[in-house]
């Protein structure tokens, strides 16, 4: 009896995030103008984990987070600005915590960032200019754009 409740608590602990997810998460930046690649740009990633910059075309690594992550890059030689947000989306493994530790697992992972990832690859797209472009703005849930147009 003892080994099937130590076999299910491996199986289970195995889809818990914080415990086999990492915190860090390797990205791709790009920046693109009309669709053709803009080299050299300087951005700046930043979540509530942290902020980190790379220069287009790159690769840096940042910690992961529940919250969006805004990407903004600018080429001041050539007068190029960019902005947009990337959404954090939850692994498959979050999921086995909320099994394992229920609202607290889930908490756990969205506390630490474990259980959630950006796209590994980001592209921002960018205006010719000297001032950022507006970020894009979120997408409501279907409920809450109802509850708007009756006000």
């Amino acid at each position: 009896m003892r080994k099937i409740f130590l076999i299910l608590f491996i199986l289970v602990m195995s889809g818990c995030a914080s415990i086999t997810g990492s915190k860090n998460q390797p990205l791709s930046v790009t920046a693109s103008l009309d669709g053709k690649p803009v080299v050299g740009a300087n951005c700046e990633l930043l979540n509530d984990k942290g902020k980190w910059f790379v220069t287009t075309p790159g690769s840096v690594v940042i910690l992961k987070s529940y919250q969006d992550l805004t990407v903004t890059c600018r080429k001041s030689e050539t007068k190029k600005v960019g902005a947009t947000t990337f959404q954090s989306a939850n692994e498959g493994s979050v999921w086995g915590n909320v099994l394992a530790g229920g609202i607290i697992g889930y908490a756990v992972d969205a506390g630490t960032g474990a259980g959630f990832s950006y796209p590994p690859t980001l592209n921002v797209p960018m205006v010719y200019g000297d001032v950022m472009p507006p970020l894009p703005e979120k997408k409501q849930s279907k409920e809450n754009n109802e509850t708007n147009s009756k006000s």
